[in-house]
């Protein structure tokens, strides 16, 4: 069996806040060796249950974060970027299942650092599906008929996992209070509870589904200022939305959906308030 593990950051235990995932800040190198200790977690107890290949994506910020002479030596890591498939890059058909973990709730809503990708967007839609990073790469899961076999982070994002993928198992290492402070499990009580959760998420390989994305999607992203739809309009085959800073492309699959929304979001990010 081959597993594939998405590893953002927001979502690790113990990180309440920005001064944990922010290479600038001064509890950054704390936050690393949490995020490397709770995928090796994850990766011990998918070896125990059989996984005979794992390969792990870091997906936070520059993807340059988990510490790889840390790393569970049978593991394989993709790090660093620009990386065309960005949070799920080296996920295709050849795996047969997928967990995220360290994931967080979407942009606009309570959760623990919630946010979808850059601060600047506010929320992205697939058709009419309001969707943040987990939908998103959810859908792109599901382009390659893979399923997603667990969701790890906040309670927050929990609920949004079950909201949107049928029998999903989830980890709820911490409770949000606000955005930026949490009840958590300790690291060690974390680990218990990831090992267990990743065993119950293969046993229910057999039954799990794969999130079907629509055909022809149309993505729309509801950016914060109407500066960052302009320049996310830049991409050929974009319309801005009238009386709104939503922007708007019609994909022909969920590939080029979620390719456009990268290209659109760096855009945005462009914007300057000079």
């Amino acid at each position: 069996m081959k597993l594939y593990v998405s590893v953002d950051m927001e979502g690790i235990t113990g990180l309440p806040d920005a001064t944990y995932v922010d290479s600038s800040k001064h509890n950054y190198e704390r936050g690393r060796k949490l995020m490397t200790d709770e995928v090796n977690y994850v990766i011990e107890s998918a070896i125990a249950n059989q996984a005979s290949e794992i390969l792990v994506n870091d997906s936070h910020s520059k993807m340059n974060n988990l510490l790889v002479e840390d790393l569970y030596p049978d593991a394989q890591l993709i790090t660093g970027d620009v990386k065309p498939l960005s949070m799920v890059q080296g996920l295709d058909s050849s795996c047969d299942g997928a967990i995220f973990l360290g994931y967080h709730a979407r942009a606009a809503q309570p959760g623990v650092m919630s946010h979808s990708m850059t601060f600047g967007v506010r929320n992205f839609y697939i058709n009419d599906v309001a969707v943040g990073e987990l939908g998103l790469n959810a859908y792109l899961a599901g382009y390659y008929e893979v399923p997603i076999l667990m969701v790890a982070g906040d309670d927050r994002v929990a609920d949004e996992a079950e909201q949107l993928i049928p029998n999903i198992v989830t980890a709820v290492v911490k409770e949000s209070i606000s955005r930026s402070a949490v009840k958590t499990l300790t690291p060690k009580k974390a680990g218990v509870l990831l090992q267990n959760k990743t065993e119950k998420a293969i046993h229910n390989l057999s039954s799990a589904e794969p999130l079907t994305p629509p055909a022809s999607p149309t993505l729309r992203i509801e950016f914060a200022n109407y500066g960052q739809a302009e320049w996310a309009s830049l991409m050929p085959g974009t319309k801005i939305e009238p009386n709104s800073t939503t922007v708007a492309f019609k994909a022909k699959d969920i590939l080029e959906a979620y390719q456009a929304m990268l290209v659109m979001t760096e855009l945005a990010m462009r914007t300057t308030f000079n």
